[in-house]
């Protein structure tokens, strides 16, 4: 069964106080929910109308299960702590194997 990803690149982070909040309920969501940390806050490089600004990995055992955990009530919670805090292109990706 394919793997599933969220991948998460900010272009802008406006309110660092509602993104701090975010972090505290995401983590646990995202643990809940079978996510694992790929990448987080590393260096970055970006190409063609890419920004180098923070820039999230986490891989889930499945596609579903990746789509589920963001659907879940608690990282539900989460993205509305986070708000307009953030500006970020956040995306649900299957894996190949």
């Amino acid at each position: 069964m394919p793997k599933g990803y969220w991948v998460s690149a900010y272009r802008t982070i406006s309110d660092p106080e509602k993104l701090a909040a975010y972090n505290k309920l995401a983590g646990p969501a995202v643990e809940a929910g079978g996510g694992r940390i790929l990448a987080r806050d590393g260096r970055v490089v970006a190409h063609d109308a890419g920004i180098a600004q923070r820039t999230i990995l986490i891989e889930f055992d499945s596609f579903e299960q990746a789509v589920a955990t963001h659907e879940s009530a608690a990282y539900q919670e989460a993205l509305v702590a986070l708000s307009d805090g953030v500006e970020r292109d956040f995306r649900i990706v299957e894996g190949i194997d």
